[in-house]
């Protein structure tokens, strides 16, 4: 009687757990079909999210790519990639030979200044989100190009390095470790002067740089107006830098077309400060007697 018994519930049982199987397989079959999902949207995801660059190619120094010509690169886009980022994406996944200047990424070190999209500007400082495709990068016009994204910067240097670009006085404090106090006022002044950082973005947009190569520029001529308006320099120093910036190739050259001003990645009002300098010059050669 009791072996009668048995044999039913050892069918129920293997019926149960012939169900359960079958339950754990469509489950895992759904979660499958469900990853399968997943992921083909990710890739359709990433398919469209993808961000078109033009780079600008030349290279003296190989036989083949003497000619200059422009290189497609699709970058995977993400949420606040730079143009500076896709760069380096399209560097170190696609093109190891892809050749430019870049260190510090804060918009602080200056040397990944480029002309993207039809303007100069900072690759760290330039979001991919904020341009149309396919975004075109190209070296800064107006310079010698030295390899790819990289122009030769020695020229640039040369016109900064023409208007003295350090702090000079002849007029000490008297106390040995007494400090040379510069007033509040005088600070605001020549704040946004002293922002510079040596970029060559605004000298490259400038049309009258581009046709004089001996004119000092936006960037010089600002950095000379850092130090002729710093008040502890001295009207000695203030005159000598003066007579600088009042060559024939420097202030009076520039045309105010505030191009300059337009594409300097830290908003130094550079033509403003290139005409006050124009009225320092002429009220320095001013004689009365």
């Amino acid at each position: 009687m009791s072996t009668q018994r048995q044999q039913p519930e050892t069918e129920t049982e293997s019926a149960e757990t012939t169900s359960e199987e079958q339950r754990d397989e469509a489950r895992q079959s759904a979660e499958r079909r469900e990853r399968k999902r997943v992921e083909a949207e990710e890739r359709a995801a990433a398919e469209a999210e993808r961000y078109h660059l033009k780079v600008f190619r030349y290279d003296p120094e190989v036989e083949g790519k003497q000619e200059p010509r422009f290189d497609s690169f699709h970058v995977p886009y993400e949420t606040g990639m730079t143009v500076l980022d896709a760069l380096i994406y399209a560097r170190d996944e696609f093109d190891a030979s892809l050749t430019f200047r870049h260190s510090c990424r804060q918009a602080i070190c200056g040397s990944d200044a480029l002309f993207i999209n039809g303007s100069q500007r900072l690759g760290c400082q330039t979001q991919l989100s904020d341009l149309d495709q396919p975004v075109r990068v190209e070296p800064l016009p107006h310079a010698d190009v030295v390899k790819d994204l990289v122009v030769d910067m020695e020229h640039f240097y040369d016109q900064m390095e023409a208007v003295e670009p350090y702090f000079q006085t002849s007029e000490r404090p008297e106390g040995e470790l007494e400090e040379q106090r510069q007033s509040r006022e005088n600070r605001e002044k020549i704040k946004k002067s002293t922002r510079c950082i040596w970029c060559g973005a605004c000298m490259s947009s400038c049309n009258i740089a581009a046709g004089d190569n001996e004119y000092l520029g936006p960037a010089a001529i600002n950095k000379a107006y850092r130090f002729a308006m710093d008040e502890r320099e001295g009207e000695d120093m203030k005159q000598q830098r003066l007579e600088i910036i009042e060559q024939e190739h420097g202030v009076w050259r520039c045309q105010t077309q505030f191009s300059c001003t337009e594409v300097c990645p830290k908003d130094i009002p550079l033509t403003e400060h290139i005409q006050e300098l124009k009225r320092e010059a002429v009220k320095s050669n001013l004689k009365f007697w």
